[in-house]
């Protein structure tokens, strides 16, 4: 039985990797509240978003899978964003996931080979007006997972996950109605958006020993957007 290691877990995509995990795992959800955890069996631990730190003292000494969930959505264009909106989706995106890892990296250090999942967006390989603050800021997740992956192999793993458009409370402005949802499943391949257990299942997988031999992969769960043209 794993120890899973989840920075933000309580809705959405991260509360679906809970939900497939915590029967088989030792789950720890570190998250603002835990209202949306239910009657899940997992550890809440408190995750303070201003100073982007968790108690680690209520970690076990040795954590086989770290997952890191929160993002930002901010599709505006270029025009309109000061240095301040690039500066706030940075910090949600990069620099939190930084302080969080920095201290928990001892922790994973203490497993046979512990596997670090992350987050970026299609967007940053496929180029989509609108999106520069946040494929700004995804596209750093993806270097940077790069670089760690090479410098941590062969103890431990990192691969980021690359969704498109997914139904989730962070794109409810988006996919506000059915139409909505409709006219976006359009844009891809498959014709239709994704739900939280389309990544969930690639997270779940990459925290596996199923994918024990790969790491340093941007790994696209998008529909076919990044690598179809069926226009």
């Amino acid at each position: 039985m794993k120890n899973i290691l989840l920075i933000g877990g309580s809705y959405g995509i991260g509360f679906e990797i809970a939900l497939q995990l915590y029967k088989e795992h030792n789950v720890y959800v570190a998250s603002r509240t835990a209202e949306n955890l239910g009657n899940l069996e997992v550890n809440h631990i408190t995750y303070d978003t201003i100073t982007d730190s968790i108690d680690t003292t209520a970690l076990p000494d040795r954590i086989d899978g770290f997952v890191y969930c929160p993002g930002s959505i901010s599709l505006r264009p270029f025009k309109s964003l000061s240095k301040d909106d690039f500066k706030k989706d940075m910090e949600v995106n990069f620099m939190g996931l930084i302080t969080v890892l920095q201290d928990v990296i001892p922790h994973l250090k203490r497993a046979e080979q512990a596997s670090i999942v992350l987050f970026s967006t299609v967007a940053v390989k496929l180029g989509m007006p609108y999106h520069t603050s946040v494929a700004a800021s995804k596209g750093a997740i993806e270097g940077f997972a790069k670089s760690l992956a090479a410098e941590l192999a062969p103890k431990l793993r990192v691969n980021v996950i690359a969704p498109s458009l997914t139904d989730t409370p962070l794109a409810k402005r988006l996919l506000s109605n059915e139409d909505k949802k409709a006219l976006m499943g359009k844009k891809h391949p498959l014709k239709r958006i994704g739900n939280t257990k389309d990544i969930a299942n690639i997270a779940k997988f990459l925290l596996s020993e199923e994918s024990s031999w790969i790491t340093g992969q941007i790994i696209g769960v998008d529909g076919g957007m990044s690598t179809l043209n069926v226009s």
